[in-house]
């Protein structure tokens, strides 16, 4: 019988200078909270046990239990007061925490604020699809609150940006996706400042059709509030596409190489 044949990976003779990595006592431990954390047995704002209970009950040495913590504090997900007798406390991480990271890779690989338009045009039609499904009518009562007031008061306020780039960033969250609401907050400080600094030369160049841009703003706001209302999905995928492309053409005539870092700086 012919001897069996191994995938390079696999030959016994090279088993013996590959061995595998098993894991240190500490990132056991980091790996069983991050799973309390994420599993909500340790929420947002809750302290860690005193140190004394945590080893005994994960068996482990002082030292190999702040390795642990040290870990979970350098993914954000605990922060640990130097001095304080409450220990370490649990802090669920939002969007800023890798919308930074993530704007200096966009930064590094050269990308353009219009890559950034384009991209939320993928993300936000789609979110709407979802809320006219999905959401509530507290969801849809507190998309017409910012319509109302905070879109209003920003405007007022002379950072009508701000009013308007929580309103987007908001509807995507109150549709539920995560992973959407996630990339919508990496993106947000990015199309908000390009979006204000757009707005400022706008409003000082022709008052006159800036006050048009905003209420027309406010009307399609309006009018996506009401085809979620009406669960209209389909409806409000195409309204607010179509917004998003308006806007697009709007804010970036005449800045479509605009990078990302000349924004970030």
């Amino acid at each position: 019988m012919a001897d069996k044949a191994f995938a390079p990976i696999f030959d016994p003779k090279n088993v013996a200078t590959r061995p595998i990595r098993t894991p240190k006592t500490a990132e056991l431990v980091a790996r069983n909270l991050r799973r309390m954390i994420i599993d909500g047995s340790l929420k947002d704002g809750d302290h860690l046990p005193h140190e004394a209970e945590l080893m005994e009950h994960f068996s482990v040495s002082r030292p190999t239990l702040r390795e642990a913590v040290r870990v979970l504090e350098s993914e954000r997900l605990v922060e640990v007061r130097r001095g304080s007798r409450s220990g370490a406390r649990v802090c669920v991480p939002g969007a800023e925490v890798v919308a930074r990271p993530a704007s200096l890779l966009l930064e590094l690989s050269g990308s353009t604020v219009a890559d950034v338009f384009v991209a939320r045009e993928g993300i936000e039609p789609l979110a709407a699809r979802i809320l006219a499904t999905e959401g509530t009518e507290d969801d849809f009562d507190e998309l017409e609150r910012i319509v109302d007031e905070d879109i209003p008061a920003a405007h007022a306020a002379d950072n009508l940006a701000a009013g308007t780039s929580a309103f987007h960033l908001r509807m995507v969250q109150l549709s539920g996706n995560a992973t959407l609401a996630i990339i919508a907050g990496m993106l947000h400080e990015i199309t908000e400042r390009h979006t204000g600094a757009v707005i400022t030369e706008k409003s000082r160049a022709d008052k006159e059709q800036y006050e048009a841009s905003y209420r027309l703003e406010l009307r399609s706001c309006r009018r996506l509030i009401k085809l979620l209302r009406a669960r209209d999905a389909e409806g409000a995928f195409t309204h607010w596409q179509k917004h998003m492309v308006n806007a697009r053409a709007s804010l970036l005539k005449d800045r479509e190489d605009v990078q990302v870092r000349d924004i970030l700086d």
